[in-house]
């Protein structure tokens, strides 16, 4: 901390002592002692605080990052399930146009239900016709 030598500390002792005097410098000592340990704690107090607040800094920014790629990957994800949507919408639109033309067709052939009833009742037998034996 300070660049004091061990005689320096002896010649300060000897000043002390002869200016103090012998009966109040134990007190004396014993105070600069708990000052120097409060002035000790005091800067570790504020070097922890300055660690902290670097710490936290690092925090935020890493935090902000982290947003941010979150927001580009749900936009991406938003991009991506509209074009989905987009390409998918259209085809069964198409299919049920089909369906519906379809539909509509079938109504028109079949104009009531004895034309119904007969339809069925020719298809009927070719279904229900045996098997042709193969050929020897």
């Amino acid at each position: 901390m300070f660049d004091i030598s061990f005689t320096e500390l002896i010649f300060i002792g000897m000043v002390a002592l002869i200016v103090i005097g012998p009966q109040r410098l134990p007190k004396v000592a014993r105070t600069v002692g708990h000052m120097l340990g409060r002035a000790q704690r005091y800067v570790n107090d504020v070097k922890s605080d300055i660690q902290r607040e670097v710490e936290i800094d690092e925090l935020r920014k890493m935090k902000e990052e982290m947003e941010s790629a979150a927001r580009s990957i749900h936009g991406s994800l938003e991009e991506t399930q509209t074009s989905l949507q987009d390409s998918f919408s259209n085809p069964l639109e198409d299919i049920k146009a089909d369906l519906e033309s379809l539909k509509d067709q079938k109504e028109a052939t079949t104009t009531g239900p004895a034309t119904a009833a007969s339809a069925s009742e020719a298809v009927k037998p070719a279904e229900l016709a045996p098997p042709s034996e193969p050929k020897p």
